[in-house]
Formats: structure tokens, sequence, C-alpha cells
């Protein structure tokens, strides 16, 4: 970046999607790793609501159905937000019948998770280029003038 300046509002959320893609590919390529482990259970992440609220906080469409807390006087606790929802969940999946070994980790349900993971991290990539094109194109016009 060039002294502050920013390509476009979604290049942050991109970013940011870029990055838990990236953590949800570990995930899978442990889970795949673990596949003969005995007791091991599959994980996975959920980032989509705190990407969703990441999304809202750049665009400037906060609408949060919280209610405030009102904070009467000073020595009052502060309010405690749980789980946070601008992190990333780490869960174990369900729904797998575990083998007599205990292990959860299904090949064919990786692999697929893999495969869409992959088509969303080509997807985020190339809106990457096609933004710093833009920016590109831009900065080059302005030095022709």
């Amino acid at each position: 970046m060039f002294a502050g300046i920013s390509s476009s509002k979604s290049k942050q959320l991109v970013e940011s999607a870029l990055a838990s893609r990236n953590l949800r590919q570990q995930l899978i390529s442990s889970n795949i790793a673990n596949i003969d482990t005995p007791f091991y259970k599959s994980r996975d992440i959920a980032f989509e609501r705190a990407l969703s609220e990441r999304a809202a906080e750049i665009y400037g469409k906060k609408e949060t159905k919280e209610l405030e807390l009102a904070m009467t006087d000073a020595a009052h606790l502060p309010k405690v937000k749980f789980p946070d929802s601008k992190l990333a969940t780490i869960f174990l999946r369900d729904g797998h019948m575990a083998r007599n070994d205990g292990n959860t980790v299904d090949l064919d349900v990786e692999t697929t998770e893999l495969s869409k993971n992959a088509i969303m991290i080509t997807a985020l990539d190339n809106a990457m280029k096609r933004d710093s094109a833009n920016f590109k194109s831009v900065i080059e016009a302005s030095s022709k003038i």
C-alpha cells in the first residue's frame, strides 16, 4: 500500500476471508493426516458470522440486534461477549459415525470439503488480482496525464 491509499474497501474483507480459508485448509489437512489416529475427532471452522460482521464494519452497515448494557456506575463490570463473534470458532464436526477406534474422520467428507475450500480460495485470489489490476490501471493512467 502507498501511504494509506487503499484500492478498495473489499480488499480488507477478501484478506480476512483468505486467512480464514487458509485456516480451514490446515484443519482439513490435519483431519486427513489423523485418519488412522484412534479417538481423533474431525474438526472444522465456522468463520462466516465473523466475516459478515467484518463486512458490516467495513461498509458501515452495523446493525446490531444486541441490547446495549447501561453502565450507570464506574464500578460496574463491562459486559462479556462469549463467544466473541469477531473470532472464528473451531468445532468438532458432528453427524459422522465413529469407527470402532473412536475416530470420526470420513475421507469422503474431508476430500469434498478440501475441494470446496480450494475453489473458494481460487475465487478469492482472482478477486484480489482483479482489484490489484484495477488499481494498477488507475495509477498507470494518472501517470500519463
